[in-house]
């Protein structure tokens, strides 16, 4: 081999070397994940593989909710920061019906029946993170979707929310400030990407067939109005 050569192959290797490391170290990485899903056995109340639920009785056995899009649903961020304090997002678990008890004016939150997230250290949490992020079932619906941040969703927001399309009868706006049955949404913004909310409202049934929550055929603009009301919602929000 002539010094040419020899010097152009050091060049290849010297290209390629921190890219065949950065690639090992993610594989290794999501690895680690992996096997961090197993050690806290997620997936006795998470579905890390798809699909979703066909049937109603398949439904009503979910303990958390899927997993196998999360990477298209979350943010990365927020699930490592989640993973590491985690706070319950439905008031009353995932199906009201099972942890409500009467109360002096509605139907209470029955918090005994209701059990608390596993809390990871730091370490885990980012591999775990990393790993969810990876999980990217629908892609095809994420990709159908742009968000439009311009799009002010302005005082007809909640309007739109609360009296047109009814969504404050599951999700509450502020704690303690609207349904229990769903979501809380003023964090929703923090937690959920742009293209998911608006891929989700626009048909709630192509992610999660046998889901209750209606699909109310919105005009595009008003879907943007929606998710921009949400991400403000989540920016004057207090709870992280």
């Amino acid at each position: 081999m002539n010094s040419s050569m020899a010097m152009k192959l050091f060049n290849i290797l010297l290209f390629c070397t921190p890219i065949y490391v950065g690639l090992t170290l993610s594989i290794s990485a999501h690895a680690g994940g992996i096997g961090l899903l197993k050690k806290y056995d997620c997936a006795s109340c998470h579905a890390l593989t798809g699909p979703a639920p066909a049937t109603l009785a398949a439904l009503w056995q979910r303990k958390g909710p899927d997993l196998f899009y999360a990477g298209n649903k979350y943010r990365q961020a927020w699930l490592e920061t989640w993973l590491q304090q985690p706070k319950r997002i439905r008031p009353a678990g995932m199906f009201y019906m099972n942890h409500i008890k009467p109360g002096p004016k509605r139907n209470m939150v029955d918090t005994s029946t209701l059990t608390e997230h596993i809390q990871l250290n730091k370490k885990d949490a980012k591999a775990i993170a990393a790993t969810l992020a990876s999980m990217k079932t629908h892609t095809a619906l994420i990709q159908a979707e742009k968000h439009d941040a311009s799009i002010s969703p302005g005082p007809l927001g909640e309007m739109l929310f609360d009296k047109i399309y009814g969504c404050m009868a599951c999700h509450q706006i502020e704690p303690g400030f609207g349904g229990m049955s769903g979501t809380e949404v003023y964090t929703a913004g923090k937690r959920l990407t742009p293209e998911f909310m608006l891929s989700y409202i626009r048909n709630p049934q192509a992610w999660d067939p046998k889901i209750w929550m209606p699909n109310a055929h919105l005009p595009d603009n008003n879907k943007q109005k929606l998710v921009n009301y949400i991400i403000k919602l989540s920016k004057e929000s207090n709870d992280e």
